[in-house]
């Protein structure tokens, strides 16, 4: 892919297409979230998505991969996060092995021959070329090299280009955000031993955080931004409703309206959308008689899927459950 197919790789990709990829992949994206990321894909920039923990920002990550049949190449981020864990690192055993077979294979020439030539080893490894103009070796090439996700990212020779997920960076320290910059800015990685490795198939790029901590300035201008709110009844139902085809409508209309009751206590840990389709799946797998409401001991007993904090669960008292219980028959009654 040369300069020109590069930055206009995604130029003609249209709005109507990117629904498509997302119905496709069973991913109910509303407009600003379809807009964003067609312009993402279009200006060819990394998109920063910031929410609430189970919003569906990493499963973005995914159904892009999976709408464009590519490679997923996922970086989780943690406290201590250094270079070695996400750009490369040196196969050091094997570098031991190569010299140790260096040595040996030096040792037998040294019994079969007198006439033996001097090879210099120098403090890198590499060694100076023999009389007759054989290339040096160095245990510092591209044989002794493990790729790490950055750099794995911007090693793509052949299109589609590779999704690069970069996960909840607020949990890595802030040291991590300035080693990102040179890889957004430029889409490459500098190794001292080999020289700089420039993208050729620029990876889409999405990072995702639930804002534990704020983020540089440096890298907010190096992305489009995108903050993804809470899910509401209609687009939780249908996500639902296309998730989890096997739950009766009705069940799932009571599933996701007792969920965003529980949302308006102030729980540790609010359900995200993960949780409810644990919770859904939990009921439509105990259920087998068909779409009558759900009973008081169903919701007690598969609390669990949703709240996952003890304090959380013992706040559910018996005034609560029959709040849900209240909020789930009027959602159905309603329809």
């Amino acid at each position: 892919m040369n300069e020109t197919d590069r930055q206009h790789s995604f130029s003609a990709f249209s709005e109507t297409e990117l629904r498509e990829l997302f119905e496709s992949t069973d991913y109910v994206a509303e407009d600003d979230i379809v807009t964003t990321v067609l312009l993402a894909l279009r200006l060819d920039k990394p998109l920063l998505i910031e929410g609430e923990p189970g919003s569906g920002k990493t499963e973005l990550g995914k159904v892009l991969a999976t709408g464009f049949d590519t490679e997923l190449i996922r970086l989780q981020c943690y406290e201590g996060l250094t270079a070695e864990n996400t750009l490369y690192e040196w196969n050091y055993t094997k570098q031991l092995l190569s010299i140790q077979a260096g040595e040996q294979g030096v040792a037998e020439e040294l019994e079969s021959t007198s006439d033996v030539e001097t090879i210099d080893v120098h403090e890198d490894g590499s060694e100076d070329t023999d009389e007759n103009g054989d290339e040096p070796s160095t245990v510092f090439s591209e044989e002794y090299l493990l790729e790490r996700p950055l750099l794995r990212a911007v090693s793509a020779e052949h299109p589609p280009p590779p999704v690069l997920l970069i996960d909840e960076i607020d949990r890595a320290d802030e040291e991590f955000e300035a080693l990102l910059l040179e890889v957004l800015s430029d889409m490459q990685v500098t190794i001292p031993e080999l020289g700089t490795v420039r993208a050729t198939v620029p990876p889409i790029v999405i990072i995702t955080s639930n804002r534990t901590r704020g983020l540089s300035d440096a890298l907010k201008r190096r992305c489009l931004y995108l903050h993804v709110e809470p899910p509401s009844y209609e687009k939780e139902r249908a996500i639902v409703r296309q998730k989890v085809p096997e739950l009766d409508g009705a069940v799932a209309t009571e599933v996701c309206a007792m969920t965003q009751r529980l949302r308006e206590e102030p729980f540790l840990k609010q359900p995200g959308v993960a949780e409810t389709l644990d919770w859904a799946r939990a009921v439509a797998e105990l259920r087998q008689d068909g779409d009558g409401p759900l009973s008081l001991s169903t919701v007690e007993n598969t609390l669990g899927c949703l709240l996952k904090e003890v304090e959380d669960i013992q706040r559910v008292d018996d005034s609560l459950l029959s709040a849900l219980l209240e909020s789930a028959s009027d959602a159905r009654a309603e329809g």
